[in-house]
């Protein structure tokens, strides 16, 4: 382990470093997920540094979900899963949200969602149709006066058609633009008459297409979805 836990010069501070060395060991797998790093004393000597400089540095790597510190056991390199991705993404784009996000986020969909929808046409398995009618039927049950929850179904309406192309990258990328349609909705859609039924019927099509499917009409359907989409946020900047 001498080219990992080297002596550390000085051009940056100390644990930045410490944190960087470690950080590209496990990224080119010389660190592999399970592995248990030496200990304090031992990583000190190694990089001859300070025990301060590297206790920031691994508070860093924790905290980056990196390493995964255990009390009375030691220092082990992180597993990252998807969740972490999603979920550092999420955090971002929450923090990001303002009036200025809703067009950034309508142009990715317009790019993205009617390819995904025809990615979901062809790989769909049985659950993911399950899924997506019982999005639906919850959808026409809703209370129309409850806005919200018919933003948090509709998201996942969308976040199952995203699942459905069965593209673990899909669902990364799309999972926290989904997180903010609700959002996006309760302010851009208040009191637009008969948006409801028209969700509903544009869902069930996009349904129908990926139940049969039919990707290119799975397309066109995501395509009218979201340049109704377009179309509100137009009249709500007219207001």
């Amino acid at each position: 382990m001498d080219e990992i836990f080297g002596k550390i010069g000085s051009a940056q501070t100390l644990s930045q470093k410490i944190e960087r060395r470690i950080e590209e060991a496990i990224r080119q797998k010389k660190l592999l997920v399970g592995a248990k790093l030496p200990s304090e004393r031992e990583l000190c000597e190694m990089f001859a540094v300070s025990r301060t400089a590297l206790r920031e540095a691994l508070r860093r790597l924790s905290a980056r979900g990196l390493i995964e510190i255990k009390k009375g056991s030691g220092m082990y390199v992180s597993e990252l899963k998807i969740k972490d991705a999603i979920d550092s993404l999420n955090l971002y784009y929450d923090l990001s949200f303002d009036s200025n996000l809703i067009p950034q986020i309508i142009e990715v969909r317009r790019v993205f969602e009617p390819e995904i929808a025809r990615m979901a046409a062809n790989n769909r398995r049985d659950k993911d149709l399950d899924l997506l009618l019982k999005n639906i039927a919850d959808l026409e049950d809703c209370d129309p006066d409850n806005t919200q929850m018919e933003a948090d179904i509709i998201n996942k309406f969308h976040l199952n058609v995203a699942k459905a192309s069965c593209n673990p990258i899909v669902i990364i990328t799309m999972e926290p633009i989904y997180s903010l349609l609700p959002r996006m909705r309760n302010l851009i859609y208040a009191n637009v008459d008969g948006e409801k039924d028209f969700t509903i019927k544009a869902h069930r099509t996009i349904y129908e297409a990926i139940r049969d499917k039919d990707a290119d009409k799975a397309f066109e359907a995501m395509v009218g979805q979201i340049n109704r989409t377009l179309e509100i946020y137009t009249q709500y900047l007219k207001k």
